[in-house]
């Protein structure tokens, strides 16, 4: 894989990990079998070294993508601040590189699911664990197993000439 262009923007994996804990929502980069790549953003929580989403057990495109090649990346911006009178943008990302595959072992599946709801719903845990009980058997659990993690910060904007 190819460095990073940018070094005077890169930040530690610590520094990208943090970007990624603390994102809201991240875009999974796939491929069809036709070579089309393919973004969609998605919910996700991380737990040790890899990020987990659902999605509906019929499948779907990128379901099906991930069959067909489950190397993915998986993008997340952090703040950005938007500086018009300077003609740029101020920004942090993690860009998380790996494997994605569907999670059978029904341990790890609650796991995951409860992560959502300690993340996305954390004053409904009472009413999130019979809503998981309901719908948890109709949805699909993904986990991408993180091979590579980076990140970028652009602090100050320096006109170059």
């Amino acid at each position: 894989m190819r460095e990073m262009r940018r070094t005077d923007r890169k930040i530690n994996e610590e520094e990208a990990l943090k970007i990624l804990m603390e994102g809201e929502y991240g875009i999974l980069a796939t491929v069809d079998d036709d070579g089309q790549p393919y973004g969609v953003p998605l919910s996700y929580v991380v737990i040790d070294n890899s990020i987990y989403y659902h999605s509906t057990n019929a499948g779907g495109y990128k379901h099906g993508n991930i069959l067909n090649n489950n190397k993915v990346s998986f993008t997340v911006v952090g703040n950005t601040q938007v500086l018009p009178d300077k003609f740029g943008t101020l920004f942090e990302s993690a860009i998380a590189f790996g494997e994605a595959d569907i999670v059978n072992d029904e341990e790890e599946r609650m796991l995951a699911f409860r992560e959502f709801l300690k993340k996305y719903s954390e004053g409904f845990l009472t009413e999130g664990e019979k809503y998981i009980q309901s719908a948890g058997p109709k949805a699909m659990i993904v986990k991408i197993s993180i091979d590579r993690l980076t990140g970028k910060r652009k602090t100050n904007l320096n006109i170059h000439k």
